[in-house]
């Protein structure tokens, strides 16, 4: 008894759910625009975004040219964002935007369709391509419309674009110096900051701008040493210069001696005290002399 009873209750569930499903059908393919409108935003405000983008998109074909046309295409690209298809919904609100600048949903059209734009870009191992197309399209967003109240959104997007922008062009640059092609290490460094000198990792490019040129001259033959070595002193003059608090300071100082040694010259002792402004300025001017020396040799 109880097994027919289970079998009963699978066939009206069976039932139920195909006549829901011709239900939809049925308003999906019915010319009837006022029931396809209220049925469309039934399901939006019930959270069934997807079908409610396909009613939608039907109906902006029967309320094309009419007052409630810009109200459909607005809530079909907006069914389709809250649905996450980030692609088509920013298809939408851009045919939207050229379709009906002056709407009342146009100014929320436009930043949906830049957050769908963000929302499109890829981890920084990735083709960063959409990352530039989103950047650009919220930069001329900003200068267009100066008093949007989605300004603080938009600057943080540019500010995480932006990092990883400089991530990327970081861990390309020091995929040589894992590879240990020093020379190589060392000049994809310092074209990252040559294209971009406020990339958010010059601290640490500038560290392997060093260390790649005292490995690089460390691995040369006995007669390209000096000339590279001098090279890595004036990459740590740079360093110390600039950043003379920093937490690579030690370790720098450490190879900076071994390469002193190795050119002959006395080391320093190293302590809680830094170089002082006298000293870098006499050590640059002996840094010159000597390349200037070695490029005559």
């Amino acid at each position: 008894m109880m097994r027919l009873r289970n079998i009963f209750l699978v066939i009206v569930a069976i039932v139920a759910f195909a006549s829901c499903k011709s239900q939809y059908e049925i308003l999906l393919n019915s010319n009837d625009a006022d029931l396809k409108y209220e049925a469309a935003f039934d399901y939006f405000n019930n959270g069934k975004f997807s079908k409610a983008a396909s009613l939608f998109e039907s109906l902006s074909v029967l309320t094309n040219g009419t007052e409630r046309d810009d109200t459909v295409r607005y809530y079909w690209g907006l069914s389709n964002y809250k649905f996450r298809d980030y692609y088509t919904a920013e298809t939408n609100f851009d045919q939207f935007i050229q379709s009906y600048p002056r709407s009342p949903f146009t100014s929320e059209a436009r930043y949906l369709r830049l957050d769908c734009l963000y929302r499109q870009t890829l981890r920084y191992e990735l083709d960063q391509t959409p990352t530039y197309t989103a950047i650009n399209a919220i930069s001329e967003y900003i200068i267009e419309f100066p008093s949007t109240t989605h300004m603080q959104q938009c600057n943080d997007m540019l500010v995480e674009l932006n990092e990883r922008l400089d991530k990327k062009a970081y861990e390309a640059a020091k995929l040589y110096y894992r590879m240990e092609d020093y020379l190589a290490a060392r000049i994809a460094f310092r074209n990252v900051l040559k294209e971009d000198a406020d990339n958010i990792y010059r601290e640490d490019i500038l560290y392997y701008i060093a260390m790649s040129s005292y490995k690089y001259a460390h691995q040369s033959v006995q007669a390209k040493q000096k000339e590279r070595y001098l090279s890595f002193v004036d990459d740590y003059l740079n360093f110390i210069g600039e950043i003379p608090e920093s937490h690579y300071r030690k370790e720098l100082d450490m190879v900076y001696n071994k390469a002193q040694k190795a050119l002959g010259r006395q080391t320093v002792d190293i302590g809680d005290d830094e170089m002082t402004e006298k000293d870098f300025a006499k050590e640059r001017r002996k840094l010159i002399r000597e390349e200037k020396k070695a490029s005559k040799q």
